[in-house]
Parts: structure tokens; sequence; C-alpha cells
């Protein structure tokens, strides 16, 4: 069970990434999934998730308007599409499993029930 992270890397303030979180040894359809990032000398924040059961999703208030999370289940992939990045954006994120269905933001902005954290990929936003 193993889910990467990937896509991260430098970019211009006003630039886009998409980030990519693919699944190993699981059914990526049947769980919540969550992005998750950390700056340092910060604590991890979550960032959004969309629910397994209705593909509900959420996000923090920083990032609304600006980033979409997305699944595709043939590919056992999720996605984070970023736009308008910001300097403040700047942190290691990380994408991480849920098996309860998301009924709320706090769920998904709790962090709570999440595992199998994989390894992060780097966003940098500076000019």
């Amino acid at each position: 069970v193993q889910l990467q992270a990937s896509g991260g890397g430098l970019v211009q303030p006003g630039g886009s990434l998409r980030l990519s979180c693919v699944a190993s040894g699981f059914d990526l359809g049947i769980y919540s999934i969550g992005w998750f990032r950390q700056a340092p000398g910060k604590q991890r924040e979550a960032v959004s998730c969309v629910s397994y059961r209705d593909g509900r999703k959420y996000y923090q208030d920083s990032v609304k308007g600006r980033f979409t999370i997305s699944r595709d289940k043939a590919k056992n992939t999720a996605y984070l599409e970023m736009n308008n990045l910001k300097p403040e954006d700047s942190a290691t994120y990380y994408c991480a499993r849920n098996p309860y269905y998301l009924t709320s933001s706090g769920d998904c902005l709790g962090g709570t029930r999440f595992d199998s954290w994989g390894q992060g990929t780097q966003v940098t936003v500076s000019s």
C-alpha cells in the first residue's frame, strides 16, 4: 500500500502546477483522498480533500478558487491542480487516504483518520 506524490517544482508567483498522487496496492476509488502541505517550521495542514462516496470536495479557505482536486479512477491517481500560486503556497505537499466518507470540511481540514502518507513533493513559489 503506497501513495506517491509528484509534480512539484519551482514556479514563479502566478504560475501553475499539477500534482499527482499515484496509488499502488489498493483501489483509490474506495477511499477519500486528501492533499496536505507542510512548510518549514510550520505544522502540516490540509489543503483539499475529495470524498470517496459522492466526490464532494473540500478546500482550505486560502486555496479556494485557485486549487482543484480531482481523481482518475482508471489511473488510480488523484490530482491537485494549482493555479495563481503564491509564495505562501511553498511547502512539501503530501497525499493521504481516508477510509471514511467525508461529511464536512472538518473531516478534511481536521486531518484525522488519514493514513498511508507517502513521500511528498516540494513546491517552491518564488521569483
